[in-house]
């Protein structure tokens, strides 16, 4: 599958549009990231030659926890499919040091862009691997059907033949209707391969290396083949996955995915404030290098400039795929990175701190709600939870104070404030003879002033 200028052809409004139902304000962090969308949109369709010359300009985004920054890339990289990976900046160590290197993101972005490949080639092959898998279980119910007759018993073999279609017309109608589901079979399944400990600390070539000796010990499709007895319903899931991997071409899902992470690719670098190191001079230091966390820095500028990076699918490019680093830098300043790291991120956009409106607009207006997961959470036990907009208010206000009091973690403080709210009924609900529930403000007060008037704030700690 070549990589398709339609998959980007969402104007910066439609983008813009798209976010809004997930998330709440922050209009300048969706319009930096709609543009850069549309640029990919752009560049697609400039020529060849100009194509190769036009590199992403990569996001900063500044602004305190929980106010949305990983949510708007990751809806970004939903609404084109594009692979998309976060990381956390201050997991990784300088070459030399033992930990995760920074183009282990690169290997990670590359794994999610099989993924997608794989899913969508699965999903094209599925019809047919459904009708293959649905004969191979027919094989396992029903005895073979007969052997050619002798002379003279052909008219015999003849009639027990189109007796066994008929049976096996009448297995398949019984297994399509799931009559044949918790009937056990016995099936060959290939364990899974044992995931390779080497790749998080490889250096350039040990990539070639593991998936060599993966393939002399027959371990790159999985591991060895072993018997065991499944129910029809599951032997069906597992044979359709394995016919389905017969009619994929893997070799071209490899090579697509590569394309994809290179055109399409979406990392996400979070907490690029905590590689700040302890010297700088915002910090009090020196100014003095530390050896650790601006070593970092240094080893991500060549991935984020744009190189070539090893993976076991083969080598990739990084010069268009597009970052998107985050940092609340509260104990320090982006003029503190090394300069030529800020050059790479020359779109820098602050995000706001959430107000109580902003939590009154998260708890009810996006299609993934908070109240509307507890509903849809609660329904399954025959709850009908009514929340009156007086009581969304007030648990608005409880947040947010909880927040002020102490650290501010944004909106992750509402999941906290809601299971405090919800807890007794949720613990009650299989037993619950009243099914409707009905949260007004007094419901509210009743079950959080006493924690807020004791200052007992620790119990929306996270």
């Amino acid at each position: 599958m070549t990589e398709s200028p339609d998959r980007y052809a969402f104007t910066p409004r439609e983008t813009v549009g798209e976010l809004d139902r997930y998330i709440v304000g922050q209009a300048r962090a969706k319009r930096a990231v709609a543009i850069a969308l549309r640029n990919r949109w752009r560049r697609q369709h400039v020529s060849e030659d100009m194509r190769e010359e036009i590199h992403p300009k990569n996001i900063l985004m500044i602004g305190p926890t929980g106010v949305g920054k990983t949510e708007i890339a990751r809806r970004l990289a939903q609404m084109i499919k594009a692979p998309f990976v976060k990381v956390e900046a201050s997991k990784f160590t300088e070459v030399g040091y033992v930990g995760r290197d920074v183009e282990s993101m690169i290997r990670d972005l590359v794994e999610e862009a099989v993924n997608l490949e794989r899913q969508e080639a699965m999903a094209r092959v599925e019809p047919k691997a459904e009708l293959a898998a649905e004969e191979r279980i027919l094989d396992l119910l029903l005895p073979p059907g007969p052997t050619p007759g002798r002379m003279g018993f052909e008219e015999v073999a003849g009639a027990e033949k189109d007796e066994s279609n008929r049976t096996r017309e009448t297995f398949r109608r019984m297994l399509r209707e799931g009559k044949l589901d918790d009937r056990e079979v016995e099936i060959e399944v290939r364990s899974k391969a044992a995931p390779s400990m080497i790749q998080n600390f490889s250096a350039e070539g040990v990539q070639d290396m593991v998936v060599q000796i993966q393939d002399m010990m027959g371990m790159k499709n999985g591991g060895p083949k072993r018997r065991r007895k499944v129910s029809v319903k599951d032997a069906r899931q597992i044979l359709r996955d394995e016919e389905a991997s017969r009619f994929i071409d893997q070799d071209a899902i490899q090579r697509d995915a590569l394309r994809r992470a290179e055109e399409s690719g979406i990392v996400f670098l979070d907490e690029i404030d905590k590689i700040i190191g302890p010297g700088s001079k915002s910090r009090g230091g020196g100014g003095g290098p530390d050896v650790s966390r601006e070593g970092v820095q240094r080893d991500l500028l060549p991935i984020v400039e744009g190189s070539t990076v090893s993976t076991k699918y083969g080598r990739i490019k990084t010069d268009h795929v597009l970052f998107i680093a985050a940092g609340a830098f509260h104990g320090g300043k982006v003029a503190d990175l090394i300069p030529e790291l800020q050059g790479r991120f020359p779109i820098r956009v602050e995000l706001d701190a959430l107000t109580n409106e902003d939590f009154v607009r998260i708890l009810k207006e996006p299609k993934n709600a908070m109240i509307r997961q507890y509903q849809a959470l609660l329904g399954t036990e025959g709850i009908e939870l009514e929340v009156e907009d007086e009581a969304v208010v007030e648990l608005a206000r409880v947040a947010a104070a909880a927040n002020e009091a102490l650290e501010n973690i944004g909106a992750r403080r509402l999941h906290t404030v809601l299971e405090t709210l919800l807890e007794e009924i949720s613990f009650d609900a299989p037993e619950r003879k009243d099914k409707h529930v009905k949260i007004n403000k007094a419901f509210v007060e009743e079950r959080l002033k006493k924690v807020l008037e004791r200052e007992d704030l620790r119990r929306f700690v996270l």
